[in-house]
């Protein structure tokens, strides 16, 4: 009798190291897509563009892979002005923020480029979204790129958005019309209005693009505008 009392703390330890496998304690896996811009826009030279910024996302909190891309297509040339396609894996490193690494495919005007990326992504005091990233070709241009966000809550369904992004390059790539320095900036304001809980917010606003230094004396080398300003109209969409 002793004996069994004696061996039930030890049947008891080795009930509590058994591990729940069961498919609740699996960590939770989400997917989905969503576009922070998808927008048709107008110009101070009546140029017309279509405008996107999307995500395609599969994975769990722990590591998620992701399909970002994003470009501008010329409605009257029928020719693409941008095109950036991002494939990458992305991890937790702190409460508010994540990091990234993997691969760009870019085809702009002029020869296609392909790039490794290192890069993090989250939530900065004061509210502010922030992407950053590093780019590294195959043949050792490098460049850095910085994206942010902040959205400003006018009502339940009102939303006004301020966003900036800026690239930076540390050496030139003459073919496809980058200079050494500040290359430009985009920066947006946009007032949506959430119409199905952050799943289909329309909206309307403003967008300026400026080129600068070299990378503005390229462009203008070519024929083409170094800064422009656009009217957009357009959707946050979430699936």
């Amino acid at each position: 009798m002793m004996a069994g009392l004696a061996a039930m703390p030890v049947l008891g330890f080795a009930q509590e190291r058994i591990q729940d496998t069961t498919a609740r304690k699996q960590p939770l896996k989400v997917w989905g897509a969503q576009f922070e811009e998808f927008e048709y826009r107008y110009s101070d030279d009546d140029e017309e563009l279509a405008a996107w910024n999307g995500d395609f996302f599969y994975g769990t909190d722990a590591l998620k892979v992701r399909w970002l891309t994003k470009g501008e297509y010329s409605i009257e040339e029928k020719a693409y002005e941008k095109l950036e396609n991002q494939v990458v894996g992305q991890i937790p490193i702190s409460d508010f923020f994540d990091a990234k690494a993997g691969v760009r495919f870019d085809t702009p005007k002029g020869p296609d480029r392909t790039y490794a990326v290192l890069g993090i992504t989250g939530l900065a005091p004061q509210w502010f979204e922030v992407d950053a990233n590093l780019f590294v070709s195959k043949d050792g241009e490098t460049s850095t790129e910085l994206d942010a966000e902040y959205e400003l809550l006018l009502t339940n369904h009102w939303i006004l958005a301020a966003a900036l992004d800026a690239t930076v390059a540390f050496s030139e790539d003459r073919e496809i019309g980058v200079g050494k320095g500040l290359v430009s900036t985009e920066t947006g304001l946009r007032l949506s209005y959430d119409v199905i809980d952050r799943s289909f917010s329309p909206y309307i606003g403003v967008v300026h693009e400026r080129k600068y230094g070299d990378s503005a004396d390229f462009a203008r080398a070519e024929g083409g505008s170094t800064e422009d300003w656009f009217a957009v109209i357009g959707a946050r969409l979430s699936f």
